[in-house]
């Protein structure tokens, strides 16, 4: 019974912990926000990338409730930032495509925030245990895990669209050197024959 009470206090510690994680299509001169509600003394990490479209370029920034902003990029492929909640209410993140009027974007975020445990919720007598240490480690090494393979599978999306676009392009050059050779073919085989044919002059 004790363990399974030190393992139910340990889920409420790592519960704090939480993550958002979406992507979603931006259009061409469009702008997409998100808020979250949270508390001040929140700690938070932001980290986005442009999967495909344009130059993979997109302008994000972040404001706090009153309207201060706390990050602003533009024209970034990636990047990552960690802050600090000061004040209470909805916070916001932008990301924008509007100086693009032709490409539209598609975009990763993962935005990380930590809140600080309730100490009445969290309330443990005795120390940690090594179960608890055990738990702990492993909930951190899968969590380390997951960003990896998330990373991975950004990499390998990113990768595969530009071979797309590649191979896509190449086709189109292929094409058009056909269509040269067969045009140039043409004339020089219609050249040719004009030398070989019988011109009769009519008197």
């Amino acid at each position: 019974m004790n363990i399974i009470l030190k393992f139910f206090h340990l889920i409420l510690l790592l519960k704090f912990s939480q993550s958002i994680e979406l992507t979603f299509e931006l259009p061409d001169n469009a702008v997409e926000c998100f808020y979250e509600d949270m508390k001040s003394g929140v700690e938070n990490v932001l980290e986005y990338q442009v999967i495909t479209g344009g130059q993979y370029d997109v302008d994000v920034s972040i404001q706090d409730p009153s309207g201060k902003e706390l990050y602003k990029e533009t024209k970034k492929q990636y990047d990552n930032h960690a802050f600090t909640t000061a004040i209470e209410g909805p916070f916001k993140v932008c990301f924008s495509n509007e100086f693009s009027s032709f490409t539209h974007k598609v975009v990763y975020f993962d935005w990380q925030r930590s809140d600080k445990p309730d100490p009445s919720q969290t309330k443990h007598a005795g120390p940690v245990t090594e179960i608890e240490n055990s738990a702990k480690n492993i909930n951190d090494k899968l969590k380390n895990i997951d960003d990896f393979q998330t990373h991975h599978r950004l990499r390998e999306a990113t990768g595969r669209k530009r071979a797309e676009q590649l191979n896509e392009r190449v086709m189109l050059w292929s094409l058009g050197q056909t269509c040269v050779i067969i045009l140039i073919g043409i004339g020089q085989v219609t050249l040719l024959k004009s030398f070989f044919t019988d011109r009769r002059t009519n008197y």
